[in-house]
């Protein structure tokens, strides 16, 4: 199992509500917010307090992750932030992995391969941007700031969509090189044994070392000669 039931809860509820502020948000964008979109019709609310009421659910998600999960968010962003030698190669080597299914993925230590790190600072950057200049603008009603702030906000979405884009990319499995992989967030959190050999080698043979070490029994030796 890739990620635990916490994990995956969490990652499902982040994605839910993000897709209801990508829509509304989208809708506000597009200058419609006197015609209420479809899933405003449905929650019986406008866009712009839907909008609202999601962002805020977005808050108490992050609060919750840091402060109930705080031995998951320490893990994160330690297994994030870490610099391994040979990540500069794994780069290198990437687009060919991901572009053929039968031939894996380069070694890498830690629990994120170097994109994956890479992509979760981006996440994190711009969901802090979003959710930062989102709150902001809730406390303001027009001037300078507030216009600065929805510029920024709307900047901040466009490479959102950009960050949210490439991962459904990956995730949906497209590139032959991550087939199986979005199995890593749903249906159990269970990766087929080979696409775990594939994206991640090294877990793989720590684990095949782990399972020989405790199922193999100690050789019988000869005893000392006479």
């Amino acid at each position: 199992m890739r990620n635990n039931r916490r994990t995956r809860l969490l990652h499902g509820a982040v994605g839910a509500v993000t897709a209801v502020l990508a829509v509304t948000g989208w809708w506000l964008l597009s200058g419609r917010e006197g015609h209420h979109s479809l899933l405003a019709r449905l929650a019986g609310e406008t866009d712009a307090t839907l909008h609202r009421k999601a962002g805020w659910v977005l808050v108490a998600l992050v609060v919750a992750a840091v402060s109930v999960g705080v031995r998951g968010a320490i893990t994160f962003v330690r297994e994030t932030v870490r610099v391994d030698r040979g990540d500069g190669g794994w780069f290198v080597r990437w687009p060919a992995a991901a572009l053929r299914r039968g031939r894996g993925f380069p070694r890498h230590r830690g629990h994120f391969d170097p994109g994956q790190r890479v992509a979760n600072v981006a996440f994190v950057v711009v969901l802090g941007t979003l959710i930062g200049t989102g709150v902001a603008l809730t406390t303001l009603h027009g001037g300078p700031a507030f216009v600065w702030l929805v510029r920024v906000h709307r900047y901040a979405t466009y490479a959102f969509v950009a960050l949210v884009a490439g991962h459904v990319l990956v995730a949906s499995g497209v590139l032959p090189g991550y087939r199986g992989v979005w199995r890593a967030m749903h249906l159990g959190g269970r990766v087929p044994a080979a696409t775990a050999r594939r994206l991640w080698p090294a877990d793989e043979g720590r684990r095949a070392a782990l399972h020989r070490s405790t199922t193999t029994p100690p050789a019988v030796g000869r005893g000392p000669r006479r």
